[in-house]
């Protein structure tokens, strides 16, 4: 089952970055080198899918999160360069190990 039949147009989908559209090497638990990130394209092609297919895809993030760095001009430039399409950015994604809820899905699944 694709994204696109989990949804439908007009759906709000939310979408994290690291270890999602791109690999980010480093420890999840501190601050990491963000310079590094390497695109997993066909990630990133199954969210532009959706975003063609009329979704609000919304990319959300920790990057800065704990550290308090903005990380706004770099993810945008890795974004034009990687080709992500997207309606809105934001990182004010909490830090959690865990995230439960009904409407989840594991990127892994991808």
């Amino acid at each position: 089952m694709s994204l696109l039949d989990k949804t439908k147009p007009g759906d709000i989908v939310y979408v994290d970055i690291d270890e999602t559209i791109c690999n980010t090497p480093g420890n999840k638990n501190k601050e990491r080198d963000y310079t590094k990130s390497t695109p997993i394209q066909s990630r990133i092609n199954m969210v532009n899918e959706l975003f063609d297919n009329n979704r609000r895809v919304v990319y959300w993030s920790a990057r800065g999160v704990g550290s308090g760095k903005n990380h706004t001009a770099l993810t945008l430039e890795q974004f034009k360069k990687w080709g992500v399409k997207f309606h809105q950015l934001s990182f004010n994604k909490p830090l959690f190990n865990l995230l439960i809820d009904d409407k989840a899905f594991n990127s892994e699944d991808m």
